[in-house]
């Protein structure tokens, strides 16, 4: 869904067909201007959690989810300006770095990490949000020749 104003879209909303979005009423990507933002993605494919126990796999597949999600509304991977990481357990974190880092090391966006006591599906180990910034072209006036 996009929201436009005066002609020009100001606000898009997508969505990935995954099994809470409806149910709890959020967007997968939302892109405002030149700010895009992902819901937290997981290592969920198909509806069922994919990578079960290995925490490393999880990132690199919720990360991909967040990108394809980003992609959607026109950031790249190089467009990533801050990401947050919500691991289950300590014991994960090395491994949640490390596979975020094989993505984003040349990126280096700001980054959070944050263990947390659990997160919806018992399976997920991780969770991850993306934020990223496309700078909106701006218009330039062409002068119109006078008479």
């Amino acid at each position: 869904m996009t929201i436009e104003v005066g002609g020009s879209p100001v606000v898009t909303r997508l969505g990935s067909g995954g099994p809470w979005e409806a149910l709890y009423g959020y967007s997968r990507v939302v892109r405002a201007g030149a700010l895009a933002i992902t819901a937290g993605c997981t290592s969920t494919v198909d509806g069922r959690v994919a990578h079960v126990g290995d925490a490393a796999a999880q990132t690199a597949q919720a990360i991909r989810i967040g990108l394809d999600a980003l992609a959607e509304v026109g950031a790249e991977p190089a467009d990533v300006v801050r990401t947050r990481m919500y691991v289950v357990d300590r014991l994960y974190v090395d491994e949640v770095g490390r596979a975020h880092n094989a993505v984003f090391g040349p990126v280096r966006p700001v980054a959070t990490m944050v263990v947390v006591a659990g997160l919806l599906d018992p399976e997920h180990l991780v969770e991850i949000e993306l934020e990223a910034y496309v700078p909106v072209p701006v218009p330039v006036p062409v002068p119109v020749p006078g008479p």
